[in-house]
């Protein structure tokens, strides 16, 4: 007897990750050369958000952050005590070695840093990108030994 188990042809999956290359591309364009910083919206939130909208999600609208004591404030103010609830309230959390090009993870943040936030950063297929707390002047491939979460696009 033989056992028929449905797949995904071919077709359908170099179009997803056609779909997803293009997408992170269009992210990396506005972002690569873009400097952290929370009064001009260029945050970890802000690049997240970007790229859902270019993966095809409607994520809600980022309230008007300038500071991490705003970005604290609004996150509070959705109900989600960090981020990594506030992306598990949007996305599907997977593991992170299923990690796609395109999907989105969260790395531990420095309390020095940021307002002492954690990270979202955008998976490249072999690196992760975002903005590194020594060089903040764009997104660059980071170097991370361990993942709070990876969330699905």
């Amino acid at each position: 007897m033989l056992l028929w188990i449905p797949c995904l042809d071919f077709a359908t999956i170099m179009s997803d990750l056609l779909r997803r290359k293009v997408a992170t591309e269009k992210t990396m364009r506005k972002y690569r050369a873009r400097a952290f910083d929370w009064r001009n919206r260029s945050t970890c939130i802000h690049f997240a958000r970007f790229q859902m909208r270019q993966m095809g999600h409607r994520p809600p609208a980022i309230p008007d952050i300038r500071s991490p004591i705003s970005a604290r404030s609004a996150l509070k103010a959705t109900g989600y005590d960090d981020l990594a609830a506030l992306l598990d309230s949007l996305l599907p959390r997977i593991a992170p070695a299923a990690m796609l090009l395109g999907d989105l993870a969260l790395v531990a943040g420095d309390p020095e840093d940021a307002g002492g936030f954690d990270s979202i950063v955008v998976s490249g297929g072999d690196k992760l990108f975002g903005w590194h707390p020594d060089d903040p002047s764009g997104i660059k491939p980071l170097i991370v030994r361990e993942l709070i979460g990876a969330w699905r696009l």
